[in-house]
């Protein structure tokens, strides 16, 4: 697990090996902390001497061309997101990297499925190369399922030919999420030739609620790791089968209270690690990255240095990212200087050496984004769209997708239609509102609708072009006119969130990147989101984030009901 097998350079070996012998001066000591050591969950007081960005010697380092006293200070690794997809941030990723660095976090393993399902491999390499050079380390999962089924429309093609190529990308680790387990159990030809393809590296799960023989059969098609378990005695399960569980505490899914003894068991907590999965730019503004969610175990009652392992060491360890996660010789010099175990308060952060972050904020601002790749640009191509694409017919609305508050599942519950003119239509007095998904990538005209229950709007509408994963425009609402403005206002600004009510647009935030992310730094792109989400509740509904909940009622792969641009479908 030594930095230098990412690279072997002699004299910088040599140059390591002198100064961990106190024969040279180190380049950065940090002196006199209390250092983390993540592998007996243990503090003690040293000197960390770093050269060329790599942890040289713990110890009495007292030559240094510049020293940090750090007495008072808790010296740790920085944090490891181990699944994330930054796209729902809605943040272009210099600008990610600008939100989570200040909260101590070094590394991240992301999943652009969302842009692949977009603009495929061309926007991913965009991403790639547009993350060079950031105080970050981001390390890619190559997507595994675009679409995320036959039961919705991407915009981009993502097959074998694309996951091998970018496979050889040295900053790919593993095979993304593999979501479509009915496919995996069904013995699908096409995950049969990804799984070819990706035959030696790491695989990425996707298991929500499967158990017993399911759960059997997908795990023995190569998975390794799991982020989707809700309940204790299903992430047990997963764990004798032999998966990584990762504990997510994102924007939507919360799921590190139910999970938490887990961690707290010293058996069980080496096959346990963190993620956010999905965290959007108003959580981060508000409440942090890694570090809120090490805040939220620890008050829970979990060790600090025991959360600290997990948000570091254990998911480095998973992912094979050698030289990360730990503060000891030859580890790479990405560290956190903390003021306190407790609140995890983060007073800097040090990427390969240097001081990147102070106080919450970046030293060098990451430069503005001059022109929106070409991959990413101009991805919104709607057909023609009327009232009569809105019309559900009464003998299909019988049931209705019945969204669940904190949890991306879902459940499909009867229900009697309100019918009018011959038409299924909204009742907002029931809760009863229409669900719409409006394929926009090819402008097919392609539209689904349904019914939802569990929104709560009591007038007006919502659309997003981030509907995952395929990313159509999904809107959800109590009266057609609204639903046809609100797919109109994200329509016309090549992607975005907008609230209507009475054919007027009451808030607005444009997303010209794919359709998923915003051009804006994150002040902006944070409080334009937290008026979206106030507006739509200021219509009546009472969830925690209606436009995070939003995004997921088109995914076609958790259960147990959708609609998509296909229709309303059922799952698992």
């Amino acid at each position: 697990m030594r930095a230098w097998r990412e690279g072997f350079d002699a004299e910088q070996w040599r140059r390591r090996v002198r100064v961990a012998l106190k024969q040279e001066p180190a380049d950065l000591v940090l002196a006199d902390g209390a250092v983390v050591d993540v592998f007996s969950e243990t503090l003690f007081q040293a000197d960390v001497a770093i050269v060329d960005g790599v942890v040289a010697g713990i110890g009495d380092y007292p030559a240094a061309r510049e020293r940090i006293d750090c007495a008072g200070a808790i010296v740790a690794p920085a944090f490891i997101d181990a699944h994330v997809h930054t796209e729902s941030s809605l943040l272009w990723i210099t600008q990610f990297a600008a939100a989570v660095v200040p909260h101590g976090t070094g590394m991240i393993v992301t999943d652009p499925h969302e842009i692949a399902n977009v603009a495929g491999l061309p926007g991913i390499d965009a991403v790639r190369r547009a993350v060079a050079g950031a105080p970050l380390d981001v390390r890619f999962t190559v997507p595994s399922c675009v679409p995320a089924s036959p039961l919705e429309s991407p915009g981009a093609e993502f097959g074998p030919a694309e996951i091998a190529a970018a496979l050889k990308w040295p900053e790919s680790v593993g095979l993304g999420e593999l979501m479509n387990f009915p496919g995996v159990l069904a013995g699908d030809q096409g995950i049969a030739a990804e799984l070819a393809v990706a035959a030696g590296s790491a695989i990425d799960g996707h298991a929500p609620g499967l158990r017993g023989p399911a759960l059997q059969g997908y795990v023995a098609s190569g998975p390794g790791s799991d982020h989707e378990s809700t309940a204790l005695a299903e992430a047990r399960e997963k764990l004798r089968a032999g998966l990584m569980v990762m504990i997510r505490e994102g924007s939507s899914a919360r799921n590190l209270r139910a999970l938490l003894p887990l961690a707290a068991n010293p058996v069980t907590a080496a096959r346990v690690c963190f993620c956010s999965d999905d965290r959007d730019a108003h959580t981060l503004a508000q409440n942090g990255h890694m570090d809120a969610l090490l805040r939220l175990a620890i008050a829970e009652g979990l060790d600090p240095l025991r959360a600290i392992r997990l948000a570091t060491f254990n998911a480095a360890n998973y992912w094979r990212l050698d030289g990360h996660g730990a503060v000891a010789p030859g580890y790479t010099a990405n560290l956190v200087l903390l003021r306190d175990l407790p609140t995890m308060e983060v007073a800097a952060t040090i990427h390969r050496g240097v001081i990147v972050a102070r106080d919450g904020q970046l030293v060098t601002p990451p430069p503005e984004l001059r022109e929106i790749p070409a991959p990413l640009r101009n991805t919104v191509r709607l057909a023609p769209l009327g009232a009569s694409d809105l019309r559900l017919d009464p003998a299909d609305a019988a049931r209705a997708v019945q969204a669940i508050p904190g949890e991306i599942a879902t459940d499909l519950v009867a229900v009697e239609p309100a019918v009018r003119g011959g038409a299924a239509v909204a009742a907002p007095e029931r809760d009863l509102l229409k669900l719409v998904c409006v394929e926009r990538h090819r402008a097919t005209g392609r539209v689904g609708i349904g019914y939802v229950r569990g929104f709560g709007l009591r007038r007006g509408a919502l659309a997003s072009t981030i509907a995952h994963d395929a990313h159509n425009i999904v809107a959800v609402g109590a009266d057609d006119v609204d639903i046809l403005a609100a797919v109109a206002a994200v329509a016309e600004s090549q992607g975005g969130l907008a609230v209507v009510a009475e054919g007027r647009v009451l808030a607005h935030l444009p997303l010209p990147i794919g359709g998923l992310l915003s051009d804006r730094p994150l002040a902006e792109v944070a409080a334009a989101y937290e008026t979206l989400e106030a507006t739509a509740r200021a219509l009546g509904s009472d969830l925690p984030s209606p436009f995070g909940l939003l995004a997921f009622m088109a995914l076609s792969v958790i259960p147990k009901a959708r609609v998509t641009d296909r229709g309303l479908i059922t799952v698992g």
